[in-house]
């Protein structure tokens, strides 16, 4: 299903009958990637899930978002749908986004269940240093040997060679975004999220991890870290059986 919202077309997909339950993918993912979690749900559940703006088949912004802006989006999706009260599932920056729906617009939310969550900046130490200044060093010496080629033409040559996975991945605006989202700090709104919140980790997560996860713990009041042994960034699916226990277990059990 298609709605319009800020002028994109946004694809999303609703199942299921009972309290309400949106869930939220990471960055660089689409909606088919958290499908498992709503067909879990659904029996249970009134499920939304949704490709986030430049992913899966939903439209790029035409400018550069930051997640304040995503989480805009989504709050504008949710009151569309008619929505009073719903629980936030987000992996990796769908988390993110949760994160600020339940500090921004806190008289929706019911629970908050973050798996492999970001929000929080990295521990950067001196390895991660070098490795930037010798980019750094490199893109001005790539300009320098490939003078002869345009720089629009010769950056794009230059960071499909030598950036990260996801700003190679990452095209146009969404290339302008992701530099935006991945230096956001978080965590001083922990201490501001009020709900019964659920952090959910694998143990051997590399994109987010697990300290994060330790941080989180002890930031957010009313929250408990579950860690799954053997488990990445998509912990949720590296180790689904004891996921949907931890998952259900958390959702099913009416607060006191």
């Amino acid at each position: 299903m298609k709605i319009k919202i800020e002028g994109m077309e946004i694809n999303y997909i609703n199942v299921g009958e009972g309290r309400n339950v949106l869930v939220l993918h990471g960055w660089g993912a689409r909606m088919v990637t958290i499908l498992p979690i709503v067909n879990l749900l659904k029996h249970n559940f009134n499920v939304y899930a949704l490709d986030l703006p430049g992913f899966g088949q939903s439209q790029e912004p035409k400018q550069a978002f930051n997640s304040k802006d995503y989480a805009r989006v989504v709050k504008k999706f949710i009151d569309t749908m008619g929505i009073d009260k719903i629980i936030l599932i987000g992996h990796s920056f769908g988390g993110k986004i949760s994160i600020i729906l339940s500090t921004h617009y806190p008289e929706i939310i019911e629970k908050i269940v973050l798996i492999d969550s970001a929000g929080l900046i990295p521990k950067r130490g001196l390895k991660y240093y070098l490795k930037v200044y010798a980019f750094k060093a490199l893109k001005f010496l790539y300009k320098i040997i490939f003078f002869w080629i345009e720089d629009n033409m010769k950056i794009e040559k230059f960071y499909k060679k030598f950036g990260s996975t996801d700003y190679k991945d990452s095209t146009g605006i969404m290339r302008k975004i992701l530099v935006n989202v991945v230096n956001e700090d978080l965590k001083p709104m922990l201490k501001d999220i009020q709900f019964p919140t659920l952090l959910i980790w694998g143990n051997e997560d590399t994109d987010t991890p697990l300290y994060m996860g330790k941080i989180m713990e002890r930031e957010i009041q009313d929250s408990g870290l579950v860690i799954l042994e053997g488990a990445g960034h998509y912990s949720y699916l590296d180790n689904f059986n004891e996921f949907s226990m931890i998952l259900k277990a958390f959702l099913l059990t009416e607060d006191k």
